[in-house]
């Protein structure tokens, strides 16, 4: 018997202490995957590759919401052939987290002909493409020399880094959260930068959430739905944004099948997770969920669908019996969906399927399934929040799980994104911000142009009552919201031309994107797979894992770790010793790490860890529960907000709403109300633009990452979503070449004529590269053409999804 069998027969017939078999799982080349007091065996032989081939372990690092483990298959300093994790077994919780197919082809990515090389200074004017090579050193020179005199002049509140999520998942080449990133880490050596708050993904609902739940709205694992009798789907689409192993598409199909519940998405488009697991579609108009709550709630409660002994213990605001002090009386949520309160409608089904173009019949049978399905697993997306009124929306999809008390319950939800089981790890630790005030992540744009009319009251600004200097300088590292992410392109292009207002643009990147365009200075950075990281809090449902990411090559042409540009520009700013405490990337590795292992004994060292590429972890006990504590004993466990409990009315928003200053349209309430506003049905300017245009997330994309590579566009081509029915009207066939429009821009993209979306409603897939042509029309279909800057009212938050716009042959 071979060495191997022998030690897999002996595997297979004893119970190992953790460290042990740690060892043992390595002389196998496979990995441990631990769980609880017990042990969970992971070994799957590779599959054989020539043995000229070294293999190397690392991870695919953009915003997906994964982390998948990638083996590259390395020859001659050359990565020839992309992996995916193959270590486990096939049974779920201790699986394997096998990449997508947008992982597999990172080849194209880091053997780009376009990449960047060499440093590059801008020569003509911005975005005109005309540069000089310029040497590192004059590069960092300049910067350096850039920086000492605008913080001289305009103080450290004038230096912004700006949002990118194009490195996402190491522990120190991360973009993303911007204030984790080294550059974060630099600036805080240096006085600090002018901060933000929010993300593009999810400002709305990380502003509202905590005005219910009192901080960021947790869920249960989405695992957990084995348990559950009934699954519904706002406006979620894992299939699309979460469709790797490390994602939780696995997760809601294993999760499905394991309980068999019925599954309901509520999407203005048959997504790909409603092909896949929905037993039932039910199309709606784009910003109308808040009305389809409601109409929900009316039967909940005239059928007395609704828990009410969980609303009496655990929340405030339902009825007038459960009011905070000093409420006017018709003000809690009865009495608002009932049409007792203010408004004196009553929110029927009647009245929300002329709203959200759901029959009246479908909503009551909907109603009456939530109430009678316990425990029931409601879950959103973020393109829900990410419109007008968006805080409205997401707290309104909070409502159902409430009202019928699956709040901390295993199997039940509170309608926030899904949970999932993951470790705990390290991050590299960036000090603290000097500079307390910032602004919403989605008002750059007005920090530049309009700064010193920022106020708290209209912008929401915090930390002061107003700004006082104007954002002169941006870095710009690992993204692409610079232009392309950000909104309404042309009136930001024209803002980023004007250098008399914002006086330098750094950005750091693997590849010429739509935002580097408009730089100043271009720094070539690395990417992930020429460099040692690691790649913490892995998470795929049940089961988490950590990734030590070796670096497979040497880095190519004249491009530098970010590490290293940090440290460079560190030496110039005189907090060289500040920025490195003295450590080489490698050492800051190995000294976090080790932090780890101290409340972790078991995991191995270093360099076992680095042979073994994964470590895998099972969850020990039972599926997270969100809230489970405070359901059990909410006196001892209560939440955070000023009651303690969940708030269905809020004072503090009720406050808000009425000393801000906010523009006709937007609404902040201390309820969670269905709001119409700007550019939706309604809108006198429907007239003229009669479609709503939404964008959804695209599997030849993660955002704009993998936008370049040539066989994602050919295996998912940049379309437009067009329903029938608004094709014919306008004589257009399935591929025509079409034109989208509003007041804002143009863009011209293929028709994909489809019944999977509702009529009045074209979809763009978001992220594709904006590629304007001499007369402005963008030729990329980059969605955001045709959006707007106007934020939301209480995150200041991007509306990306509240659009009106025509369409018209090409």
């Amino acid at each position: 018997m071979s060495e191997k069998n022998f030690l897999k027969e002996t595997l297979d017939n004893t119970v190992l202490t953790r460290r042990s078999f740690i060892k043992w799982s390595a002389a196998l080349g496979g990995t441990a995957a631990l769980a609880g007091g017990g042990l969970s065996l992971g070994l799957i032989a590779a599959q054989d590759s020539p043995s000229e081939w070294k293999q190397v372990w690392s991870s695919c690092n953009v915003n997906c919401g994964s982390r998948c483990p990638l083996r590259l298959q390395v020859e001659d300093g050359q990565i020839v052939r992309v992996e995916a994790d193959n270590t486990g077994t096939d049974t779920y919780g201790t699986h394997q987290v096998r990449a997508c197919v947008r992982g597999r082809t990172i080849r194209q990515r880091v053997y780009d002909p376009d990449r960047l090389k060499t440093p590059m200074k801008r020569v003509g004017e911005r975005g005109s493409g005309e540069w000089e090579e310029v040497s590192w050193e004059e590069a960092f020179d300049d910067i350096a020399g850039k920086i000492e005199g605008l913080v001289d002049e305009y103080g450290n509140e004038s230096i912004y880094i700006n949002y990118g999520t194009g490195t996402l998942g190491g522990c120190i080449a991360k973009s993303w959260p911007p204030g984790a990133s080294p550059f974060a880490r630099l600036m805080n050596t240096y006085g600090g930068y002018l901060n933000h708050y929010g993300t593009y993904s999810a400002a709305q609902i990380a502003a509202a959430g905590p005005y219910t739940f009192g901080g960021w709205a947790g869920n249960n694992s989405i695992a957990d739905i084995e348990n559950s009798r009934l699954v519904v789907s706002w406006g979620n689409n894992p299939a699309a944004t979460r469709m790797s192993g490390g994602g939780i598409v696995y997760d809601l199909q294993e999760g499905v099948r394991r309980g068999n519940a019925k599954v309901i998405v509520i999407d203005p488009r048959y997504s790909d997770t409603a092909v896949t697991v929905a037993d039932e579609w039910i199309p709606i108009r784009p910003g109308t969920d808040a009305a389809l709550v409601n109409g929900i709630a009316y039967v909940l409660i005239a059928e007395d669908l609704v828990d009410q002994e969980f609303l009496d213990e655990y929340t405030l605001g339902y009825d007038e019996d459960h009011m905070p002090e000093g409420i006017p009386p018709g003000n809690s949520y009865k009495s608002y969906i009932l049409g007792d309160g203010p408004d004196g409608t009553a929110k029927t089904p009647e009245w929300a399927a002329d709203i959200t173009g759901i029959p009246a019949p479908t909503i009551v049978r909907l109603a009456r399934e939530m109430g009678n399905s316990t425990p029931c697993y409601h879950f959103q997306g973020w393109g829900i929040q990410r419109q007008a009124n968006g805080e409205q929306a997401c707290r309104s999809v909070f409502m159902p799980a409430i009202l019928t008390g699956q709040v901390g319950i295993q199997g039940g939800s509170t309608g926030a994104r899904e949970g999932s089981y993951s470790m705990g790890w390290a991050s590299f630790p960036t000090l603290s911000n000097p500079v307390e005030t910032s602004i919403s992540v989605f008002m750059w744009t007005d920090a530049i142009e309009r700064a010193t009319e920022m106020t708290a009251l209209k912008d929401g600004v915090r930390g002061k009552d107003k700004l006082d200097v104007p954002i002169k300088f941006i870095w710009n590292y690992g993204g692409n919201a610079l232009v392309n992410q950000h909104s309404d392109h042309n009136r930001t292009v024209d803002l980023l031309k004007d250098d008399s207002l914002c006086e330098m643009i750094v950005v750091v990147d693997n590849h010429m994107t739509s935002s580097a365009e408009y730089a100043d200075y271009l720094l070539p950075d690395i990417t992930n797979f020429e460099q040692e990281d690691l790649i913490p809090q892995g998470s795929s449902g049940a089961m988490g894992y950590g990734i030590l990411a070796s670096k497979a090559v040497e880095p190519m042409y004249d491009c530098k770790s970010i590490y290293e540009i940090c440290t460079e520009l560190g030496k110039r700013l005189g907090v060289e010793q500040d920025f490195t405490e003295g450590r080489t990337q490698e050492e800051w590795l190995r000294f976090l790490y080790d932090g780890v292992r101290e409340n972790n004994p078991e995991l191995p060292d270093y360099d076992a860890m680095k042979e073994l590429g994964i470590i895998k972890i099972a969850n020990p006990g039972d599926h997270p529960v969100a809230y489970k504590s405070f359901r059990e004993d909410p006196t001892a466990n209560p939440l955070g907000t000023p009651s303690g409990k969940i708030e269905i009315f809020s004072s503090r928003l009720d406050e808000i709403g009425k000393t801000w200053d906010l523009p006709e349209g937007d609404v902040i309430t201390g309820l969670p109300v269905y709001a119409p506003t700007w550019e939706m049905p309604g809108d006198p300017l429907e007239e003229k633009y009669p479609l709503q245009m939404i964008g959804h997330h695209y599997k030849q994309r993660t955002h704009s990452s993998y936008g370049n590579v040539e066989w994602m566009k050919e295996a998912a081509p940049q379309v437009v979503w067009l329903n029938s029915l608004d094709a014919q009207e306008r004589d257009i066939e399935h591929g025509d070449m079409i034109k989208v429009f509003n007041d804002r821009g143009e863009l011209i993209l293929p028709a994909k004529v489809t019944p999977r979306t509702m009529p009045g409603v074209i979809s763009i897939p978001q992220g594709s590269w904006y590629k304007p042509d001499d007369t402005g029309t963008d030729q990329g279909g980059s969605i955001n053409t045709l959006t707007s800057w106007r934020p939301s009212p209480l995150a200041k938050g991007n509306p990306q999804h509240t659009n009106l716009v025509q369409v018209e042959k090409a």
